[in-house]
């Protein structure tokens, strides 16, 4: 049975509880009347008052049932949970036991409604953050303000956000200052304080001040885009576990009708004096004992329940194969600039060679840099404080790993790290300072070295902690910054193993390398944020990108994205995968052991036609009740 065929309806959107609750209490009342007044009904001509009251019952709880197992017959599919449900009952009519059919068809329905309720809980958790989409944006035009639609705002444009409003797309703080709550985009309730010249995101709530924002990106760009994209994408994919248990449904099925035909039809035929009435019976209560419901449904909704558990915290997982691969890790590995640190370089050092001039020397450091969209780069930009001549630019080369040559008229600047001056074979200053290191030359001459610091984001130093708690084995860093800085970062973290200095493709080779060491069944995450880390990210068994600060190019790439830019998040998103693939196999365990108990109890014949629609509805619905603890 494929998973398409599963046709209850569980969480497609159109439950209705009004009308559910409704069908419901009528058939209650003419199952109720049939029970109370059965026999004056019975005695009518050819019973037929009996068959009209109970048939009416049975029609309101289960046409739905009855439908759609007709519907799928027509297009092929016999073996589902509707083909057994209407065998069963039809058969229970024609042995004339019309309370228990009209009754386990109630039950069925009473307990399909509770199941509903349970599905239409967890959907909530994601349809929360769907319904997040910016409704208007209040541009500004000179002195006019006019609500428009996010989507027809450009880049550079002016909005007004209001207290209690909705930022709607991603820009700057023009004017004003308040509190903004920033729980739609990293489930943080704490507010956040900003100002003039911060950015504020699309998604986040504005509380308190009046805010003139300048649109630094496209909606289709935006940061709540990006989440409701994540959304929509994460129930897309299926786990390992949810495509063992379609295939197994597709052999049980069938398997149990064959069963049950057996039941019905060998022991009277080889054992003397058995009725067929009596063994039908036993069969028709085993169809019923072994519909896969609990399974079918509960299963997917643990994992829908997981992906929703870990967005209502910031964390957006691209679909519940990915849940079962975070259960399975146990080494992670993370690049260190914007992931573990902020990404907020300040020039915390200027080191000329003797006679070089100390400004002349962060001149020709912003002249190199000035192309460059990196925090390093814009870093020296502040740090020098004024407007560069870019007509003076003659040439302009970027030396991806290594750094810049540029040319001014015939002057050549070069900038970079250690490796394009060995490249260059320019003999550079040895270096004793803890940070980014930006040499520069001058006509090919060594004239000194910028210091660029970057500081370690808050709950950097929670991480090992965190995911040693969570059961990872082992934590590391991989980095292209300079040995010194990787190494003292490290020994302040805790790491078990770090390498500094590595260019992008090196990252995936020492990913692999690692992927070799792992033991089987285990699994590495690789976590990280720049364009640089898109083909490790996309190597690792999981990628895991930050989402806030991130590139467009890992957000695409990683399988996880954490919203928040919070490296300790990591530990929490393993943590989610790991309650969510334990609740799942408790319901398949569960389920199972149930479902094989009763079946025996039925073949037996100590079963009765209520205890089956027990085994079927209530296992389906304490599993759902036991999925739901995901969202917890």
């Amino acid at each position: 049975m494929s998973s398409h065929e599963h046709q209850h309806d569980h969480g497609s959107g159109d439950f209705n509880m009004r009308r559910e609750t409704v069908l419901i209490g009528l058939a209650l009342a003419l199952f109720a009347l049939g029970l109370i007044f059965r026999d004056t009904l019975h005695d009518t001509p050819y019973s037929v008052g009996e068959y009209a009251v109970f048939l009416a019952a049975y029609a309101i709880s289960g046409w739905n049932v009855v439908f759609t197992a007709v519907r799928n017959a027509i297009h092929g599919t016999f073996f589902d949970e509707n083909f057994l449900m209407t065998i069963a009952t039809v058969g229970a009519f024609f042995l004339h036991e019309m309370p228990e059919a009209v009754g386990v068809m109630i039950f069925f329905k009473t307990g399909e409604f509770l199941q509903e309720l349970a599905v239409e809980r967890s959907r909530r958790s994601i349809v929360s953050l769907l319904e997040l989409r910016p409704e208007y944006a209040n541009l500004k035009q000179g002195e006019t303000i006019s609500k428009v639609s996010p989507e027809t705002v450009q880049v550079g444009d002016v909005i007004i956000v209001k207290p209690g409003e909705q930022v709607p797309l991603d820009g700057e703080i023009l004017f004003g200052q308040s509190r903004v709550n920033t729980a739609a985009l990293t489930g943080e309730a704490v507010p956040r304080t900003v100002d003039k010249g911060d950015q504020v995101l699309a998604g986040m709530v504005n509380q308190s001040g009046m805010l003139t924002v300048k649109v630094t990106k496209p909606f289709g760009e935006s940061a709540i885009s990006k989440v409701l994209k994540l959304v929509e994408e994460s129930s897309s994919v299926k786990s390992r576990t949810e495509k063992f248990i379609t295939k197994f449904a597709a052999y049980y099925t069938p398997f149990v009708v064959l069963a049950a035909l057996a039941v019905a039809v060998v022991p009277p035929l080889v054992m003397q004096g058995e009725l067929f009435a009596e063994w039908i019976r036993r069969a028709l209560i085993l169809l019923v004992i072994s519909c896969p419901c609990g399974l079918v449904i509960s299963i997917p909704l643990g994992y829908f329940g997981g992906v929703g558990g870990a967005a209502k915290r910031g964390i957006m997982v691209k679909g519940s194969t990915f849940l079962d691969i975070l259960a399975e890790v146990d080494t992670v590995v993370f690049d260190k600039t914007g992931t573990l640190t902020k990404g907020v370089f300040k020039v915390s050092g200027i080191y000329p060679q003797p006679g070089v001039d100390l400004e002349e020397l962060l001149r020709w450091a912003a002249i190199a840099e000035v192309h460059s969209n990196h925090p390093i780069a814009q870093s020296i930009s502040e740090a020098y404080g004024e407007e560069i001549d870019t007509s003076l630019i003659t040439s302009y080369e970027e030396i991806a790993g290594h750094g810049v040559r540029v040319k001014v008229g015939q002057q050549e600047i070069l900038a970079g790290n250690d490796r394009l001056f060995q490249q260059e074979k320019i003999e550079i200053a040895p270096v004793q300072e803890v940070g980014t290191v930006v040499h520069l030359a001058h006509d090919r001459v060594y004239a000194g070295f910028l210091v660029i610091a970057d500081e370690m984001k808050s709950d950097a130093t929670e991480v090992v902690p965190l995911l040693k708690a969570a059961g990872v084995r082992q934590v590391g860093m991989l980095s292209g910054d300079r040995e010194p800085v990787v190494q003292d970062m490290a020994r302040k973290l805790g790491l078990d193993f770090y390498r500094a200095a590595l260019l992008p493709e090196q990252k995936v080779s020492a990913v692999e390398e690692l992927l070799q060491q792992s033991a089987q069944g285990k699994k590495l995450a690789f976590v990280g944020d720049g364009i640089n880390d898109a083909p490790v990210i996309a190597r690792a068994d999981v990628g895991i990108a930050m989402g806030g600060l991130g590139s467009d190019a890992a957000v695409e790439t990683a399988d996880v994205v954490i919203m928040s830019d919070m490296p300790s998040k990591v530990a929490e998103a393993i943590r989610v995968g790991r309650k969510t693939r334990r609740i799942v196999w408790q319901n398949v365990i569960f389920a199972l052991a149930v479902k094989g108990l009763f079946i025996a109890l039925g073949i037996a014949g100590t079963a009765t036609m209520w205890e089956a629609v027990f085994a079927d509805v209530g296992v389906a619905l304490l599993a759902i009740l036991n999925a739901g603890r995901v969202l917890r």
